[in-house]
């Protein structure tokens, strides 16, 4: 997730996690079913996650951050308990599930999603996607000290460091940093680090939680928009009016990206298997950055796709496995995010 605005917000956990969703066929073997290929809803998936942070930074213009985070969650809320509605599925139950869930989606939906917002207020949103993509490494970076069934490899260790020259590349590190906006820099890269923290909470936690993924996460979605509503009526004043196009791109963001783009990846997961679909994070920073420059005008030095390309590689030599992996339990709501 996350994702999310980030990488899908609760996939790393629930589903990824267990290299299966639900009674899902093996990884890699698609199947046969009467929804649209795998691969164009890939393509899907990918543009709508991408998208994600020309979204925000659309949002913002006419939204405080803490408004445009609540608008995320509160239709992406709605979109996934329409799902449920239509399946007649229940929420989940019991008030240590939902005090899991509260803190769940502190950690993968309110302060993620309202860094990420108050980022975008002094950074390109192509920048913020590129930020979203390192969230794999500081994800590798805990399991060190957190996660005993990803212990560091050599080449794990060598995705890290090829990630953080990557970061700093993207950054211009050389140039002193100038140009960069060092404070929305770094909300974005804790943004990105909220996500694996989530993530580990979730499989320590929430494992074995009886109800689906669309289930759990929905309920999830439900406490954030609570708590955000919460802050921002705190914190922020009752927006004067509701311009089209901002209000439009936060209606998008949480229903598609926020919402029914999980439930794709869900499905995505059923049909392909965790590996395949979680490689949709690796296009999320190629399409954000796309995004920006062409839709907003965002300018693009040569620094900026050459760093993005290494964070990718390091990220992916941060997933590698030296062998089979483990098979774990069947954890909470996390399948993101975005």
């Amino acid at each position: 997730m996350s994702a999310p605005a980030a990488p899908p917000p609760t996939l790393p956990s629930s589903l990824s996690a267990t290299g299966r969703a639900g009674a899902a066929a093996s990884p890699g073997t698609p199947r046969r079913t009467g929804r649209l290929d795998w691969r164009v809803r890939f393509a899907i998936l990918s543009v709508v996650w991408g998208f994600s942070f020309l979204l925000i930074k659309v949002g913002t213009e006419a939204y405080a951050p803490f408004q445009v985070a609540l608008g995320r969650v509160l239709f992406g809320a709605l979109a996934l308990l329409s799902v449920l509605l239509v399946r007649r599925e229940p929420l989940p139950r019991g008030l240590r599930t939902w005090g899991h869930l509260a803190v769940a989606a502190l950690l993968l939906n309110t302060v993620p999603f309202s860094l990420f917002a108050y980022a975008e207020l002094t950074i390109p949103s192509s920048l913020a996607g590129i930020c979203n993509a390192t969230s794999p490494l500081w994800g590798m970076a805990l399991s060190i000290v957190a996660l005993s069934e990803d212990r560091p490899t050599r080449r794990r260790f060598a995705g890290l460091g090829l990630g953080f020259l990557g970061v700093l590349t993207v950054l211009g590190a050389w140039q002193g940093f100038s140009g960069v906006d060092g404070r929305g820099t770094a909300l974005a890269l804790l943004a990105s680090l909220c996500y694996p923290v989530g993530w580990i909470y979730v499989r320590r936690t929430l494992a074995g939680t009886p109800g689906s993924p669309v289930a759990l996460t929905g309920g999830q979605l439900l406490v954030s928009t609570l708590q955000l509503a919460l802050v921002s009526a705190l914190f922020t004043s009752v927006p004067g009016s509701f311009p089209l196009w901002p209000t439009l791109s936060v209606i998008a963001l949480g229903a598609l990206g926020t919402g029914l783009a999980l439930q794709m990846q869900y499905g995505l997961v059923t049909e392909v298997g965790p590996t395949t679909a979680q490689m949709v994070t690796y296009f999320i920073p190629i399409i954000a950055t796309t995004a920006g420059v062409l839709v907003l005008g965002e300018q693009l030095h040569w620094n900026t796709p050459v760093g993005a390309a290494i964070v990718l590689a390091g990220a992916a030599l941060t997933q590698t496995r030296p062998g089979a992996r483990k098979r774990v339990r069947r954890t909470g709501p996390a399948t993101p995010a975005g």
